[in-house]
């Protein structure tokens, strides 16, 4: 895995783009660091295998940092520039983190087009809801929420909107089934 590690830093440091990798490449890299630690605690750190392998970590940290230090340099100079990061050559984390990315840069977009327009920004919040809306199946009699609000009670076939704590529990119990609602 070492030799994998210097090549990809080594490509990633003498090109101007994104050099590709395995999908798999973070995970390998994850399990090969681990190893590297188990095994420098069980080495006597006097011994030249001990110093060695030290030496090792050094080395791998250093280039793991910078690697992926430069390949995310080069993703938000590509988003930044207007241009498209192609998915094929990133691994599996960074394709989500360039999903996030985008649409950060979406977001910070409308603002700008907002202000710009004359308009007060309304940034779009990417939070969970917190709420669900519940079909019930069973009748049942009211219940105090987790937001301390008392609903119901309900029969069968009522729809109401509930806090998500509450919602996945009496989903869970088969009182209820989830409405998906589309915006």
């Amino acid at each position: 895995m070492y030799n994998e590690l210097y090549e990809a830093w080594k490509r990633e440091k003498e090109n101007a783009g994104i050099q590709p990798l395995p999908k798999d490449f973070y995970a390998k890299l994850a399990e090969y660091v681990r190893k590297i630690r188990e095994e420098s605690r069980m080495l006597d750190q006097k011994t030249v295998k001990g110093r060695l392998l030290l030496q090792e970590s050094r080395n791998v940290k250093k280039m793991v940092k910078e690697l992926v230090f430069l390949r995310h340099e080069k993703t938000i100079k590509k988003e930044l520039a207007g241009e498209i990061i192609p998915k094929e050559g990133l691994t599996l984390e960074e394709e989500k983190l360039v999903t996030e990315l985008g649409s950060s840069f979406e977001s910070f977009q409308a603002v700008l087009k907002d202000v710009l327009g004359g308009r007060l920004p309304q940034p779009k919040s990417r939070e969970k809801p917190r709420r669900q809306v519940l079909r019930f199946l069973k009748e049942i009699p009211a219940i105090i929420g987790a937001d301390m609000k008392t609903y119901g009670p309900f029969k069968p076939e009522d729809v109401a909107s509930l806090p998500i704590e509450n919602a996945k529990i009496l989903t869970k119990q088969g009182v209820a089934v989830e409405v998906e609602v589309k915006p």
